[in-house]
């Protein structure tokens, strides 16, 4: 895969799942912008070689998101927009009040619904352009006490289909790819609420987590990276409007 003259921007791009992506497609050859709330985890990653320069941004503050993104896209426009940035609270239904899942569709659909709205005008005037969310297995399914987060995520993947449609024929495709329980600070740290709450160890509470992947594990953020490598590339003109899973073969 050759994206050279591509110039990418990843959400979220600090960490995780975030910084995956961000390392695969400046391996691959493009240019690659990162935007987060954390700047220490933003410069670690352009220093690391993982990214060439970042912006500080909330994704869910449209103006503060689209600054940052012209900003970053000055001398040359994104190409390929990657909306990684998301978050999850955990919690029963009965215990998960308005508020959370107004913050859940907030950082997770309405984050997605700005980077999008920023840069599809530019993609669609030049023919061309790659918008890719990272959704979540919670976009085809139901979790028990993640239901706020699960509700954004399907959200997503609405949007996703929709918008798809939408721009068939603008030469820019419009996908999501959705991991399972992926091996990040994130999980690691439901992990530890896990064990917290419930006194079990480390062991039996990432046993109890990954139970659903037929494989019996985390999913590493590089094979979500290469799933979304693809969609970036050239022989996947004809894939839009897809959520793809990366979960073990987890229905």
């Amino acid at each position: 895969m050759d994206l050279t003259g591509r110039h990418a921007l990843v959400t979220g791009g600090g960490r995780g799942i975030g910084r995956a992506v961000a390392a695969v497609l400046k391996t691959a050859g493009a240019r690659v912008s990162i935007i987060g709330r954390n700047a220490a985890s933003l410069q670690a990653a352009v220093s690391d070689d993982a990214a060439d320069a970042f912006a500080t941004a909330d994704v869910a503050d449209e103006a503060a998101l689209s600054a940052a993104m012209q900003e970053l896209s000055a001398d040359q426009p994104f190409d390929i927009v990657v909306a990684n940035a998301g978050g999850v609270e955990t919690g029963p239904f009965m215990r998960s009040d308005a508020a959370r899942f107004r913050r859940m569709l907030e950082l997770n659909l309405i984050g997605t619904v700005n980077a999008f709205h920023a840069a599809l005008p530019g993609m669609s005037e030049r023919g061309q352009g790659r918008l890719i969310a990272i959704a979540s297995t919670a976009g085809h399914r139901g979790y028990p006490y993640v239901s706020a987060y699960a509700a954004a995520k399907h959200a997503v993947i609405g949007l996703v289909r929709s918008l798809a449609l939408e721009t068939a024929r603008t030469g820019v495709t419009v996908n999501a790819v959705c991991p399972g329980y992926t091996d990040t600070d994130m999980v690691a740290d439901s992990l530890a609420a896990i064990t917290a709450k419930t006194g079990r160890p480390g062991e039996q509470a990432l046993a109890e987590l990954v139970k659903a992947n037929p494989q019996g594990r985390l999913i590493a953020p590089e094979e979500v990276a290469a799933a979304v490598l693809y969609l970036c590339g050239p022989a996947s003109g004809a894939i839009t409007g897809q959520s793809i899973l990366i979960n073990g073969g987890e229905f």
